[in-house]
């Protein structure tokens, strides 16, 4: 009732398994063992290498993280409570926030992260001048949580002619001081910080935001407040960030719906299917920015599929036929004649054999019989009535 043919006619179930469990990306013998993801380094650098060589963004960029679960053991798996998965490898991603473009991936090990260090920056600065090292100086705007945000961070960016927008938390270095008095739903504080704006804004909680590229003016939603009747405005920088921070957790969920990621034991295996999805998302906004064409991520991948199998596939070899070599066919055909069971240096004249049908056959129940009479040919134990008859002439004995 489920059966889909088509992928009997591109190979069997068998040789996509072997293939599956032969995929490996690396000489374990000329390997840097040091390096954490020796087994998948190859193929990482290569498409992102690729990512930011085949698009130019526009003049928004947003960074963000992305979890891919996995619960096996692995040395820098993560454990993220706001993420769905909770557990797994942490990706660093950095898209364009216009089209969703994936730019620069970097996968998270720990101290030995592929990242360069800066001075006064931390960790999560570091992360950011790395990915946006080829970008600096053509005057992009980066969107970023408040994990990564910080005056020191913004001012660095601002010196590299790139705007920044972003959550921060309130007790960062360098941070202004707002005032201690609790504010109402609605109410905003703007802070001048040298060339940088920090605003606090009570939603349903106190939000912090630091901005070089926004000025302390408010603007309206579109929204009404049902009590009150009044329209609902918010900061510029608020609207902004909203607007443009979930490019990262946008293309996390397109993938979702279509990937090829597989159940392994291998993590570096997983990765690469993950970083395949990614390759495919991208090749889809590539293909709508070249031809204007819109269809579905979904439609895409078929047509894409289709494609390679047109130029690439191979007839599959017709099938023999048949059980496989463990039962085989010709002891239907052929001639078969009854003999001893060969004799043991155990067991000598007694030497006995478990009858095949008798074990294994379906027109009776099954028992674990004795013989010592086999099919030479076939090199079968069997009775010598009436199994010997049922397993020669009998498809289903």
């Amino acid at each position: 009732m489920f059966a889909t043919p088509f992928f009997a006619t591109l190979f069997s179930q068998d040789r996509f398994l072997i293939l599956l469990r032969c995929l490996h990306f690396v000489n374990n013998a000329t390997a840097i063992l040091s390096d954490p993801l020796y087994k998948i380094r190859i193929v990482l650098i290569s498409l992102t290498s690729a990512f930011g060589r085949v698009f130019v963004p526009y003049k928004d960029l947003c960074i963000d993280e992305s979890l891919m679960l996995w619960k096996g053991r692995l040395a820098f798996r993560q454990y993220i409570l706001s993420k769905r998965h909770r557990f797994g490898v942490k990706f660093f991603v950095m898209c364009d926030v216009k089209t969703g473009y994936v730019l620069d991936i970097i996968v998270y090990t720990g101290s030995t992260t592929d990242i360069k260090h800066y001075e006064g920056l931390g960790v999560s600065g570091s992360v950011v001048m790395t990915m946006l090292a080829p970008h600096l100086g053509k005057g992009h705007t980066l969107y970023v949580d408040n994990w990564y945000s910080s005056p020191t961070l913004f001012q660095h960016l601002l010196s590299n002619s790139t705007g920044a927008c972003g959550t921060v938390r309130s007790n960062r270095k360098g941070m202004p001081a707002f005032g201690c008095r609790k504010m109402q739903r609605g109410e905003v504080e703007f802070q001048e910080n040298g060339q940088q704006l920090a605003v606090k804004w009570h939603d349903k909680r106190d939000v912090h935001v630091l901005s070089t590229v926004h000025t302390a003016t408010m603007s309206a939603t579109g929204k009404v407040d049902h009590l009150t009747g009044e329209r609902k405005i918010k900061p510029d920088c608020v609207l902004d960030y909203n607007l443009k921070m979930g490019a990262v957790d946008k293309a996390d969920m397109i993938n979702s719906f279509v990937e090829c990621t597989r159940k392994t034991t291998k993590w570096y295996k997983k990765i690469f299917f993950q970083l395949i999805d990614t390759a495919v998302l991208n090749c889809s906004i590539v293909h709508r920015q070249l031809t204007g064409k819109v269809i579905t991520y979904q439609k895409y991948r078929e047509n894409l599929m289709r494609e390679l199998l047109e130029e690439h596939h191979t007839p599959r070899r017709p099938s023999t036929g048949g059980r496989p070599a463990l039962d085989n066919p010709l002891r239907l055909t052929a001639r078969h004649f009854p003999c001893k069971v060969p004799q043991t240096a155990a067991q000598g004249s007694r030497t006995r054999r478990h009858c095949k049908v008798c074990l294994s056959g379906a027109r009776r129940s099954k028992q674990r019989k004795m013989t010592k009479y086999m099919c030479l040919a076939c090199d079968t134990p069997l009775c010598i009535s009436p199994c010997f008859e049922e397993y020669h002439m009998l498809k289903h004995y």
